[in-house]
């Protein structure tokens, strides 16, 4: 049970699990799935969001699976050409084309083309961008998804799914205390909160060795939305030592950068990982297998 006061939800029922109902669009087979929430400082600052989101906006993509179905390199290589290609039938601002295999510098510049163009996070004030018909606009905001899953083929696409709001203005701000929650050890069937930044975080930027760094490449965790993603798999500690080495690297390649925003490597905004929210709570690592053929989420609520 929710209040509405102003632009925020006051929660009057403090819910227990996230309920996801996932589907097969053509033979309208349901899963029901639930994730129970952790007691942590953050949930209810999340949960708030997505009552929020829920009345007023639709799932932006139903469909946004990860590392599950067949074929996911080459079809998103077909949809980032078309994307371009919308793109530049309005301006050609575009200069290059992704191929396979894929150059990941290629994936850095279509990435700069879109913080450049589409603008800050809530603040789509370039002219290319005001000026740019809807299906234009569209395009711009799907390159960016493409562009992170193409990213996520070529390590090896970890099964995983994300649940945005695109709608929803993202104008809460994470607390000092949230950042202690954050952790880059993933485990199998846990909800996490979703980077809604347009940018990349210190860990993306070491990961895909970004070299078109700027004034708006680079962009801390520091606001929240409703969206989150759920891991279907476990990031070790070997893969997190790997990460961290390739942070400190990174960092120390471009000190000069981070001196100028007083950011020391153990400033807490640049800590790796992601706040978890909620836990599998119904089934075991057999619903990675159940989801093959029910990539598309019908429902999402709290209970």
């Amino acid at each position: 049970m929710v209040k509405r006061n102003g632009s925020d939800i006051k929660i009057l029922q403090k819910p227990n699990q996230l309920k996801i109902v996932y589907s097969n669009t053509h033979t309208e087979q349901n899963l029901t799935v639930y994730y129970r929430l952790r007691d942590n400082s953050f949930v209810s600052y999340w949960v708030e969001r997505l009552i929020a989101a829920k009345q007023l906006y639709p799932i932006d993509d139903p469909c946004r699976f990860y590392g599950i179905g067949d074929n996911e390199l080459e079809n998103s290589i077909n949809k980032i050409n078309s994307c371009i290609q919308t793109i530049n039938s309005h301006r050609h601002i575009i200069k290059r084309s992704v191929t396979n295999p894929i150059d990941v510098d290629t994936l850095n510049y279509l990435h700069n083309i879109f913080e450049v163009y589409h603008g800050l996070l809530d603040k789509q004030t370039h002219e290319f961008y005001t000026s740019a018909p809807g299906h234009v606009k569209k395009s711009l905001a799907d390159l960016n998804i493409l562009i992170h899953r193409c990213e996520s083929c070529i390590r090896g696409s970890k099964p995983r799914q994300v649940v945005t709001y695109f709608g929803l203005p993202k104008e809460k701000t994470l607390l000092p205390e949230h950042y202690e929650l954050l952790t880059p050890y993933y485990k199998f069937g846990t909800v996490y909160l979703n980077y809604v930044e347009i940018g990349k975080t210190l860990e993306d930027l070491a990961i895909d060795n970004d070299q078109y760094i700027g004034e708006e490449a680079f962009q801390p965790y520091q606001h929240y939305s409703a969206d989150f993603a759920i891991m279907f798999y476990d990031r070790d500690s070997k893969d997190v030592d790997t990460v961290k080495q390739k942070m400190i690297q990174f960092y120390q390649q471009n000190k000069n950068f981070f001196y100028k925003r007083k950011l020391s490597l153990d400033n807490f905004k640049l800590r790796p990982g992601r706040i978890p929210i909620a836990d599998l709570d119904s089934h075991g690592k057999e619903l990675l297998q159940l989801l093959k053929d029910k990539q598309f989420v019908k429902s999402v609520d709290l209970i």
